[in-house]
């Protein structure tokens, strides 16, 4: 018998085995390894993700007051988890509080106004939260929408009403292109010029002013200086238009008038279009300033005065063609709001000589066809008169929010 064999060594085998079965393999190791850090990397992303909508210093831009709405515009886009409500009655009071996660500059017990509610406050209620409350003797019926980056809160059981809108210093930043931006607006045509003449004796003369004087009404609210040629019914030389315009330093000068067809063409010739000053480059254009033209009695032959218009002041023209762009697109606009089939007939370039005399950006805006059967009575209704002016105003605005 050899030494090895005096010692039984099957039972340290069967052992061996039994902790060889036990030992995790190196590929289940390493699977472990390679799935903690994953879970790791995911959880910080989206803390980072939580944390980036708080780390700017205001998150909410605005909150004001439009109508029975307050409005909150905030600086990112925001969910309906930003916005809590509860309601607190009182033995004279109920008050509707939101509770809404952002931070607001003007939030100091900020008050804001709306007609038939007693009182509205804003306070940055805790580092990340502003409150709003509204405070009533009634009881209020609100409802809440979200829109991408705003909240509106919106009072149903108050009569809608004209409230002021309060302005906050980055509202009043927002809209400061209008201060000290002078506009001088003319209605063409008056007194012995009639101007064109459409059916049952309408004159262009008189729809012209009516829209002029509203265009007046509107930019004088919304904070130009504005002056108007005319007021009333009365002749003005074309030259001495734009001398007003000169004259009270004008950063735009703005003719309306309406246009005209032929009796071939009456009875379909209709369209709004918005002109420029420039050399005509087609014969429809030099044919409206023919017309528009009438009045001036300046003796000068087609050469002459195209010669003229190519010297003028081409940053002028570029201006006034930008200007002729906002307007046109902004008139049409609101007249589509009610009257689906107004017709664009773009913007052009023109000779008209009551732009000439003008040192500013100026355009003219044919308004209609006097001639045509259904705009013409469109032309002398108040409600057309006034989306007209609201649509130049709202191009006025546009041009100057551009170019301050």
């Amino acid at each position: 018998m050899s030494r090895c064999e005096k010692y039984d060594v099957g039972k340290y085998k069967y052992e061996l085995k039994k902790l060889n079965k036990n030992t995790p393999s190196k590929k289940k190791i390493v699977k472990k390894t390679v799935k903690k850090p994953t879970k790791k990397v995911k959880k910080t992303k989206t803390l980072r993700k939580h944390k980036s909508n708080y780390n700017s210093k205001y998150t909410i831009q605005d909150v004001y007051v439009q109508n029975n709405m307050i409005i909150i515009d905030f600086n990112t886009r925001i969910t309906s988890s930003y916005l809590t409500f509860f309601e607190q009655k009182y033995s004279r009071l109920t008050k509707d509080v939101f509770n809404i996660v952002g931070t607001f500059k003007e939030a100091k017990q900020t008050k804001l106004k709306m007609n038939n509610v007693h009182r509205i406050t804003v306070s940055q209620f805790k580092k990340d939260r502003i409150r709003i409350v509204l405070s009533n003797k009634t009881n209020l019926k609100t409802l809440f929408r979200i829109k991408k980056n705003r909240i509106i809160i919106e009072v149903t059981n108050i009569p809608k009403s004209k409230n002021r809108t309060r302005i906050s210093p980055l509202m009043k930043k927002r809209y400061s292109f209008k201060r000290n931006k002078i506009v001088v607006i003319d209605a063409g045509h008056g007194g012995k010029d009639s101007g064109a003449i459409g059916p049952g004796k309408k004159y262009e003369k008189h729809a012209v002013l009516k829209v002029a004087k509203n265009l007046y009404k509107i930019l004088k609210k919304e904070g130009y200086k504005v002056y108007i040629t005319r007021t009333s019914d009365r002749f003005i030389k074309v030259r001495n238009r734009t001398i007003l315009a000169n004259k009270k330093r004008a950063d735009i000068f703005i003719s309306i008038h309406a246009n005209a067809a032929p009796k071939a063409k009456a009875s379909w010739a209709n369209g709004i279009e918005t002109f420029f000053l420039s050399p005509a480059r087609s014969d429809r254009a030099k044919r409206i300033a023919a017309k528009e033209n009438k009045s001036d009695m300046r003796k000068m032959d087609y050469s002459t005065k195209s010669s003229f218009l190519t010297i003028l002041n081409r940053p002028k023209i570029t201006a006034s063609q930008k200007l002729a762009i906002d307007v046109q697109k902004n008139i049409l606009y609101r007249l589509r709001k009610s009257y689906k089939n107004v017709k664009d007939s773009g913007v052009r370039e023109g000779p008209f000589w009551v732009l000439v005399g003008a040192q500013m950006p100026s355009i003219l805006v044919e308004i209609g066809y006097i001639t045509h059967p259904l705009e013409s009575k469109r032309l002398y209704s108040r409600k057309y008169q006034l989306l007209l002016a609201k649509g130049i105003a709202k191009g006025v605005n546009s041009y100057f929010a551009k170019n301050p």
